[in-house]
């Protein structure tokens, strides 16, 4: 009987933590971590580029951490690539304008996600990522330039 009524109760434990995990607020596209970046979704970085368009912001830049062929298959207007995984990423990316922010991406958010330590050591201060990447980008529907 007593092993019965622990197991019944290490069983609802279990059950009330897998279900706490659920309960969890989903992130919305415009969420600061802990890691002081804020999240956006593509919806969120194009609002966050057509705003700076419209006020003439150039200090609002797309940082693409793809391959130079990813970047050339399609990019964001007026991105700029800097390939997260070539041996001068962190030399290339120390060259940027430190006073920028940038709109952070990869094709998915892994390669960019783990971009950000870096850029952040290299004294950039203000980093959107934008979570889901190009092809979240793409799957939205929003523009595409090619390289030429």
């Amino acid at each position: 009987m007593k092993s019965t009524l622990l197991s019944a109760i290490l069983l609802s434990l279990a059950t009330m933590t897998l279900s706490a995990d659920d309960a969890k607020p989903a992130t919305t596209a415009a969420d600061t971590k802990a890691d002081d970046v804020k999240h956006v979704d593509a919806a969120g970085a194009k609002k966050v580029l057509d705003e700076a368009a419209a006020k003439k912001d150039a200090k609002v830049k797309v940082l693409d951490v793809r391959t130079a062929d990813e970047f050339a298959e399609g990019h964001i207007a007026g991105a700029v690539n800097v390939d997260f995984l070539s041996k001068d990423f962190a030399e290339k990316a120390a060259a940027l304008d430190k006073s920028a922010t940038y709109v952070v991406h990869c094709q998915a958010g892994g390669r960019s996600m783990k971009s950000l330590e870096t850029l952040k050591k290299l004294g950039i201060k203000s980093i959107i990522h934008m979570d889901g990447g190009f092809g979240a980008w793409q799957k939205a529907g929003l523009p595409v330039e090619k390289a030429k």
